[in-house]
């Protein structure tokens, strides 16, 4: 599934998430479905793999909600 938005896409499979964000150069991160974590406070996704730690804050609570269906992440 692939989710935009406002600065640039959100690829999302049952095991994974990837991110391309829209600037010159480009940047992508990753995360693996168990490194995720989902808040709906704050429509964020977080990512914390021990070395390597990434948050990114969504458009809105629908994208966050797309993700958790589509990963099985849970919102909290």
């Amino acid at each position: 599934m692939v989710i935009n938005y406002s600065a640039g896409k959100i690829i999302v499979t049952p095991m994974e998430i990837v991110i391309r964000v829209s600037v010159s150069g480009g940047i992508t991160m990753q995360a693996y479905r168990d490194t995720i974590t989902l808040y709906g406070d704050a429509c964020v996704i977080a990512a914390n793999s021990g070395d390597a730690k990434w948050s990114l804050t969504l458009d809105n609570q629908e994208q966050l909600c797309l993700i958790s269906k589509e990963t099985g992440v849970e919102i909290l």
